[in-house]
């Protein structure tokens, strides 16, 4: 999870209401001798433990429990991590309080009976786990407000690139009418042909019209890149080489749209395709949770072809608008050979 100041001041802003409610508490209770007693020396050492198993519990908690099982929807994960903290409260006060405190007064605040493991830690488990309430509702507030976030961004970002495309458009319908008559002109003279402009002008119907939607079946654009690999392949005709694999059921599965595309048109930009000794790979294999894209190519030494991009930079932020930390994406550039790695569970 991001660390920034505002949730430090605010981390810190609950803890102090935590310690002022307390000392309110001994003033409710107790009068001003209930108030003052707890600046006067010795001091209570016992409350001052308190606080440092429960602020302990309560980090723990937001930064790695919490993250790594409800950030993840995996619950029986946070339940489990429920009983750790327990624990982890429980002997954080322990060490402190009957063996470190011990050494200097000793004195015990459990008697010997209640020391032993399962009655103290379940004797504590109400100081605990009103720490892990406070830390799993602080940690739902920033998660909340981080999504709202990261949906506004994607907003802006996705309303840019429809501005753009309707900027960059002139008249589909006039391309798509004329591509159709090409298509009724050749389809008894040279029906290859026509077959070929027919691919062609659904495949810019799909990028136009289809794929404006955030999700679209992955059935879809897997046909996609497959027309978009296609036309290549007559362009290119004897001189592409280039190995395409699909592994698993293509089916509905509801993926972002115009995402593959971004590994397979990288490989015709920047790859070398004419190399029949190292063919250009593209591997996409489709499991019961989740879809995994590889794709390899050989590089020029002189091609500038790095790691960072815009295209990269928005595909990153996209990604991670819509699944947060629970996509994989990798680039590798080593020795004249780009890979990448996209593994993306699917949305239901």
């Amino acid at each position: 999870m991001e660390i920034n100041k505002k949730q430090w001041y605010f981390h810190f802003g609950l803890l102090l209401i935590i310690v002022l409610m307390d000392l309110f508490s001994d003033y409710v209770y107790g009068g001003s001798k209930g108030f003052l007693r707890n600046f006067q020396l010795p001091l209570n050492y016992n409350q001052i433990i308190m606080y440092t198993a429960t602020f302990t519990t309560y980090a723990v908690n937001y930064y790695f429990v919490s993250p790594y099982t409800l950030g993840k929807k995996h619950y029986w994960r946070f339940a489990i991590g429920v009983l750790f903290l327990i624990i982890i409260f429980g002997r954080v006060r322990y060490l402190l309080e009957e063996v470190i405190l011990y050494h200097f007064t000793g004195k015990h605040n459990y008697f010997e009976e209640s020391r032993k493991f399962l009655f103290y830690t379940f004797d504590n488990s109400i100081f605990a786990i009103k720490s892990i309430l406070y830390s799993t509702v602080v940690y739902y507030f920033f998660e909340f407000a981080a999504n709202q976030s990261r949906l506004h961004k994607l907003e802006l970002d996705y309303n840019k690139a429809e501005l753009n495309l309707l900027k960059s458009q002139i008249e589909p319908h006039f391309l798509f009418n004329t591509l159709n008559t090409f298509y009724t002109d050749l389809i008894d003279v040279q029906p290859k042909v026509a077959k070929d402009i027919y691919r062609l002008s659904q495949l810019l119907r799909y990028v136009t019209y289809e794929a404006g939607n955030e999700f679209m079946p992955l059935s879809k654009e897997i046909k996609f890149i497959e027309d978009y690999i296609y036309l290549h392949r007559k362009r290119f005709e004897d001189t592409l080489f280039l190995e395409y694999t699909v592994e698993g059921i293509v089916g509905e599965q509801r993926v972002p749209s115009l995402v593959f595309i971004h590994f397979v048109e990288n490989i015709f930009k920047h790859g070398m395709i004419n190399n029949a000794a190292f063919p250009a790979k593209i591997k996409i294999q489709i499991t019961e949770r989740e879809v995994i894209i590889e794709t390899s190519n050989s590089i020029s030494s002189s091609e500038k072809y790095t790691n960072t991009g815009i295209g990269k930079d928005n595909l990153e932020r996209r990604l991670s608008a819509i699944y947060k930390e629970d996509f994989v994406l990798l680039y590798t550039n080593s020795n004249d050979v780009f890979t990448t790695l996209l593994q993306l569970p699917f949305k239901i």
